[in-house]
């Protein structure tokens, strides 16, 4: 009904009062689209300006997180022998000036024993029970007629959990069986046929089987201190180092020290002082962006706070502005190279510790939260549901959305508009023709008035 009262305008009255309509709902709706094409972009713009600083302050924490614990940022330790020995450095130990000798005398060793060759894995091999005896513990081993082969003692034999490996090797068509502890000399063990078994179980009784090699602690000294251990990786010996044993030599002297990461510390802190200011600046465009928003402005204050908060416990170096970081009237930051040097050569240990914060008991991360411990919780504050960062961005999406149901509601009183409008020159279009058919009529009455009076 609608698109044919459009479609009709103009026809009656002859004036062209569809393109009327047209310009009369443009000149209403214009201005308004416009206006709220404003308000998206200027909202669009807040958004995008909150995005990149929170952008930048993932990228900020994320990138510090994973120079720092992949060890990038903490010494580490080096050896006269690699293929002896492997060395590596727990996170929060500071070596510092480490050293230490090491003289490995034997490696830890596991127990084998193999049998010789049997023909089949699976033939039967007789039934009976067998006891697996590891250190002083003993494991029943039975073989029946569920899984009476080769085979199925091997799987008997590691279904006890003692630790001890039964694996059935196939050797140019002939098979054995062959048995494999844990290491140490604790883990020794024993395989024997119970009373009562089948005569042809004795054969898998360790009394029978070769011996590969004997069970076997490692043997070596630190310092002139005599140790054993029951594995070839330990990390109880030197406090906050990982320990890995590959090669035994009685007559070789091992040494172990520290390297320091000077170099990457300070290209760290110039990375630091670049991306923290890229940061600031982003923040401050969100804020003014924002109309000088109050919880950007909060967030400000911390970004700068954030330079002198205390991040070690040392007594010399606590927080960034103690290594030559200070804050520009503008609120960037720089770093003063001389002071950082002097930090570096004076308090080498107390440097490390912003970035590889120790963890011995005493220093927690309360104490000592380190740079980024302390980045993390500034950013885990900023984007918390209470966070400036969340409020902010929470306003912001509801503003995005107000203005969507605002425009949707101007377009359906603009589109009533322009109804009303059809209706009313539909109307008039009607009126007009009503008229003109009327003057037509009239015209033509007179006209055979005036002939009839002619006559």
């Amino acid at each position: 009904m609608l698109t044919n009262i459009a479609n009709s305008l103009g026809f009656g009255s002859g004036i062209d009062t569809a393109a009327l309509v047209s310009d009369l709902a443009a000149a209403s709706r214009t201005p308004k689209v416009q206006r709220f094409d404003t308000l998206s972009r200027a909202n669009q713009a807040k958004v995008s300006a909150l995005a990149q600083a929170r952008s930048d302050l993932d990228s900020f924490a994320d990138s510090l997180a994973d120079l720092s614990t992949g060890g990038t940022l903490r010494s580490q330790p080096v050896t006269s022998d690699d293929t002896a020995i492997a060395v590596t450095a727990n996170a929060g130990t500071l070596l510092g000036a480490y050293s230490g000798e090491m003289v490995v005398s034997s490696l830890a060793r596991a127990q084998t024993n193999y049998t010789g060759f049997i023909t089949s894995a699976t033939d039967p091999i007789g039934q009976g029970g067998l006891t697996l005896t590891v250190g002083t513990t003993a494991f029943a081993v039975t073989v029946d007629a569920t899984n009476d082969s080769l085979n199925g003692l091997a799987n008997a034999i590691n279904a006890t959990g003692s630790g001890v490996r039964a694996s059935v090797i196939n050797d140019a068509g002939s098979f054995r069986l062959v048995l494999k502890g844990e290491s140490g000399a604790a883990k020794a063990f024993t395989l024997t046929a119970d009373a009562g078994a089948a005569p042809g179980l004795s054969q898998f009784a360790t009394a029978a089987m070769t011996v590969g090699q004997s069970a076997s602690d490692a043997s070596f000294t630190v310092d002139g201190v005599a140790y054993s251990r029951a594995t070839n990786n330990f990390n109880d010996v030197v406090p906050g180092l990982n320990i890995t044993l590959k090669k035994a030599d009685p007559l070789a002297t091992i040494t172990i020290g520290a390297t320091r990461p000077t170099d990457v510390l300070k290209q760290t802190l110039t990375d630091f002082v670049s991306v923290f200011n890229t940061l600031k600046r982003d923040t401050e465009a969100a804020r003014l962006a924002n109309n000088g928003n109050p919880a950007l402005r909060a967030f400000e204050r911390q970004l700068s706070a954030f330079i002198s908060q205390p991040l070690t416990s040392d007594a010399n170096i606590k927080s960034l502005s103690d290594v030559g970081i200070s804050t520009n009237r503008d609120g960037t930051i720089t770093v003063n190279s001389a002071k950082l040097e002097i930090a570096l050569r004076d308090f080498p240990d107390a440097v490390e510790a912003i970035f590889n914060p120790p963890r011995d008991g005493v220093r927690t991360e309360a104490t000592d939260p380190g740079i980024t411990f302390a980045l993390d919780a500034l950013r885990d504050a900023a984007v918390a549901t209470t966070g400036p960062l969340e409020q902010v961005r929470t306003a912001l999406q509801r503003q995005t959305e107000n203005i969507a149901k605002n425009r949707e509601r101007m377009e359906s009183r603009e589109d009533a508009y322009r109804t009303r409008l059809e209706r009313q020159y539909a109307g008039m279009d009607a009126r007009i023709a009503a008229l003109r058919a009327t003057q037509s009529y009239l015209e033509q009455q007179i006209k055979l008035w005036n002939s009839g009076g002619d006559n």
